[in-house]
């Protein structure tokens, strides 16, 4: 299990069960073409690194499964899901495992 803490914060987030903390990646504010994106076009983000993950989830015989993603990786999650959260001016997801659509490479 890890956690996810900032440097100068105390606050600590600790994921419980099959739980992740996520930071949201933000988009390019400019792309390639070099138009800019205002904030008022631009979509909820849907990609983020995983900040801190839970032991996992238990079964019915009171077995932990094994999560299948772990801190640090670049994860795709379902756009509408999770628990949005704002500590210290950073903003964090909160999200169960089965919310995470693949892993980035």
């Amino acid at each position: 299990m890890a956690t996810a803490t900032k440097s100068k914060s105390k606050t600590k987030l600790v994921p419980l069960g099959d739980r992740l903390v996520i930071k949201p990646l933000v988009q390019e504010e400019v792309l390639s073409s070099g138009l800019v994106i205002p904030d008022t076009a631009k979509e909820k983000p849907q990609q983020g690194e995983v900040l801190a993950a839970g032991p996992g989830r238990q079964d019915d015989d009171g077995k932990r499964i094994a999560m299948d993603v772990e801190v640090g990786d670049i994860v795709l999650y379902a756009k509408y899901s999770g628990q949005e959260i704002k500590i210290d001016r950073e903003e964090y997801i909160v999200l169960s495992e089965k919310d995470v659509l693949c892993k980035v490479s």
